[in-house]
């Protein structure tokens, strides 16, 4: 079965990714096509990328980012909870996603952003990333905004209709994910 990632995007105290991971997930696990798992960033505590060799060598030193490495290797796909921090993702993802290259290849990604504006522009910076890491993102995202999905923009209280937005990204993420199924399997 395909095994989704809901990884989120920051480490800052007091961040609104966990809360918005955690609903994810909760409609995630009401489907029966996938499995899903939270992964937060901040649990694997990778310093600013410390590896003296880059990601594509897969020459890791540090063991931080041996266990970086084996968990994303487990998931054939990603749902990135990505908040926007001055037009664009958060330091602490950018870095984690820098840690690692072939890890990522031949799977898919969608995004859940929030901010200002929904997080909209933090999606498009990590669209250009996903590109990179040859990672197909999928056109559906949600944009969740702190003036009408956070209460005082904290208190996590989304719009009924964000639901179906969070389903329609699984919905790609899990087809594309068994789509480059075979691409996989070739490596």
């Amino acid at each position: 079965m395909i095994k989704i990632a809901i990884i989120i995007g920051s480490t800052r105290p007091g961040r609104n990714g966990e809360a918005v991971a955690r609903w994810v997930h909760e409609i995630a696990n009401r489907r029966s096509d996938a499995e899903f798992e939270i992964v937060d960033i901040a649990e694997y505590d990778l310093p600013l990328l410390d590896e003296p060799m880059g990601a594509a060598s897969e020459q890791y030193t540090k063991s931080h980012t041996k266990n970086w490495s084996k968990k994303i290797t487990s998931f054939d796909g990603y749902v990135f909870v990505t908040p926007e921090y001055n037009h664009a993702t958060s330091g602490a993802l950018k870095n984690a996603i820098d840690y690692l290259y072939k890890e990522w290849n031949n799977k898919a990604a969608g995004f859940v952003g929030y901010g200002a504006n929904g997080g909209t522009r933090a999606v498009e910076n990590l669209r250009l990333i996903m590109g990179e890491l040859m990672v197909a993102d999928v056109r559906a995202q949600v944009a969740l905004s702190l003036f009408t999905d956070f209460k005082n923009f904290s208190d996590f209280k989304p719009e009924s209709f964000q639901e179906e937005s969070v389903n329609k990204v699984i919905d790609q993420v899990i087809s594309w994910s068994n789509a480059l199924r075979v691409l996989r399997n070739i490596e």
